[in-house]
């Protein structure tokens, strides 16, 4: 089981490399979900996030959520197969918390270098969370 924190990664980026392990069989548990970022100005983010709520309908979906750790669960969902076996059992193997789990205090967290980037407009998914009305 591999413990990968997202402090300060780009969510897609992070993502990308989640789902390609995912795939190849790993186990893995991503840790401080919220603390991952977004690119981009906050004006576009806000109505990208606001536009995938607003699709469908409320009985028949596409349902999007709204906590941080489902966000990102969902983004990550969107780069695997998942309407084949392969893809829902390689997704059955993922975990994402907000913050850091109890059992998972005290052991090692791995950092993925290529997900860092810093640029000068981003969000956290903390905050794309509430501004959808995450109560946090």
């Amino acid at each position: 089981m591999t413990i990968i924190d997202s402090e300060g990664a780009v969510l897609g980026r992070l993502c990308t490399i989640v789902a390609k392990r995912l795939l190849n069989g790993e186990e893995i548990v991503v840790i401080n979900s919220e603390k991952a970022i977004v690119t981009g100005k906050k004006v576009i983010i806000k109505e990208h996030y606001q536009h995938e709520r607003e699709v469908g309908t409320y009985r028949k979906g596409p349902f999007y959520p709204r906590m941080p750790d489902r966000i990102m669960k969902r983004t990550i969902r969107g780069m695997i197969p998942y309407q084949k076996p392969h893809g829902r059992t390689a997704f059955k193997k993922l975990r994402c918390y907000i913050g850091v789990p109890k059992d998972l205090q005290g052991k090692t967290f791995e950092k993925i270098a290529t997900a860092e980037k810093h640029p000068a407009d981003y969000m956290t998914l903390r905050e794309v969370a509430e501004f959808l009305g995450a109560k946090m």
